[in-house]
């Protein structure tokens, strides 16, 4: 099979794991080998958060070699192997089927999970990866027809055996596609209750982080405040900040893209502004002088200059531990956003500004930010009735009464 090269059964590696501090990563985890074919030598390393990461990524290649596959095929990126594997993966399928399922590929699985080494991707990465196809809004066919190709690619990967169990069969998925659907028909349900619950998160996942890195707390409280997505977060450029009126002009976002991260248009391909409250502007000026007068410069970057994605930012501060801990079970990095908005509505925000502070296409998304006022209801009643009737609007009395309702 050409897609992957093999090696003589056994073929011996040496292993050895460096312990780098001050990293976020401190753990360089290397194997070398001798190739029989080229009789150069070979080497593969990754850098992990823990040793005994870094020793579960050497015996996953050790194992890789005594079945005869060698290294670097065995840690070959997703988007590579499913290329190289297409044709046969899809082999026997009708057109009708193997079209969707090349669009799922093409759009959803690659740029989700393209980068990751075949291995590595675990039931973990998928199941985040469905919820997160879900939370954007594909429909249930869709998820569908991109798990199910997933699923065949990486069940090739196991009869070629480069991993033994097929992490992409999960069980469930339908049952969280209708929890999102629930999640998103009243998204007030998943904001935070205050500023003081939002700096409480900031500071317990700068806390929680390697080396106490302030930046994920900055990162955390500027999504909130401005209703923004992680990636749009990640996106921010100096230039985009206008510091006389504060107002940042929403341009790109952060997003997976096969070969890793890639700035792309916002979700709703235009661009919009967003008005900057009093709160976070001093943390914005702050960020403004230390990035400098380049005005392509990134206003939030990780604690080595990075992009940030909702994932990085998850894994960096303990996301889940952490939110379980204050009571907030429900709360994923999209609840940032649900956050800003509700509180926008709550403020009298009117709606149609309400609308481009989203980004939003339907006012009917927009409106489910809006909190039920019984009040305002039953003047409508009121008035709808007495219009039906022919009868003039209410008086000031009757609309004094009804407010006391």
């Amino acid at each position: 099979m050409p897609y992957v090269e093999k090696l003589p059964i056994a073929v011996p590696l040496s292993t050895d794991i460096e312990h780098r501090p001050n990293r976020a990563l401190p753990y360089r985890a290397r194997v070398r080998w001798t190739n029989p074919h080229t009789k150069k030598r070979d080497s593969l390393s990754e850098a992990k958060a823990t040793e005994a990461d870094a020793q579960e990524w050497i015996d996953a290649l050790v194992a890789s070699a005594l079945r005869g596959i060698d290294p670097k095929t065995s840690m070959q990126p997703l988007a590579a192997y499913g290329d190289a594997t297409m044709e046969l993966v899809l082999r026997g399928l009708e057109p009708k089927t193997t079209d969707p399922y090349l669009a799922g590929w093409r759009l959803r699985v690659v740029p989700s999970l393209g980068h990751i080494p075949v291995p590595l991707i675990s039931h973990g990465a998928v199941d985040r990866t469905i919820y997160a196809w879900i939370a954007d809004g594909n429909g249930r066919s869709t998820v569908k027809n991109s798990l199910a190709v997933l699923v065949r690619v990486m069940e090739q990967s196991v009869r070629d055996g480069i991993i033994t169990v097929n992490p992409a069969r999960v069980r469930g998925w339908q049952a969280e596609f209708k929890k999102a659907e629930d999640e998103l028909d009243d998204p007030r349900a998943l904001a935070l209750r205050d500023w003081d619950a939002l700096t409480t998160l900031a500071n317990a996942l700068v806390a929680r982080s390697y080396d106490h890195y302030t930046g994920w707390g900055e990162v955390v409280t500027y999504a909130a405040c401005t209703a923004a997505r992680i990636g749009e977060v990640s996106g921010v450029r100096v230039r985009d900040i206008d510091p006389v009126n504060w107002i940042w002009t929403v341009r790109r976002q952060t997003t997976p893209s096969p070969g890793g991260l890639a700035d792309k248009s916002t979700k709703g391909k235009m661009a919009r502004r967003i008005p900057l409250i009093e709160e976070v502007r001093p943390l914005v000026a702050q960020r403004l002088l230390a990035a400098g007068p380049n005005p392509d410069a990134r206003l939030f970057t990780g604690p080595r200059g990075g992009r940030i994605t909702t994932a990085v930012l998850r894994d960096a501060t303990h996301w889940d531990e952490v939110v379980t801990k204050l009571g907030y079970e429900h709360l994923r990095r999209h609840g940032l956003r649900h956050t800003g908005l509700t509180w926008m509505a709550d403020a009298g925000v009117p709606l149609h500004v309400l609308r481009v502070i989203a980004g939003h296409g339907s006012l009917q998304t927009t409106q489910r930010y809006l909190h039920p006022d019984l009040r305002q209801l039953a003047m409508a009643s009121v008035s709808l009735s007495r219009y039906l009737a022919g009868a003039p609007a209410p008086s000031e009395p009757l609309a004094a009464s009804l407010k006391a309702l």
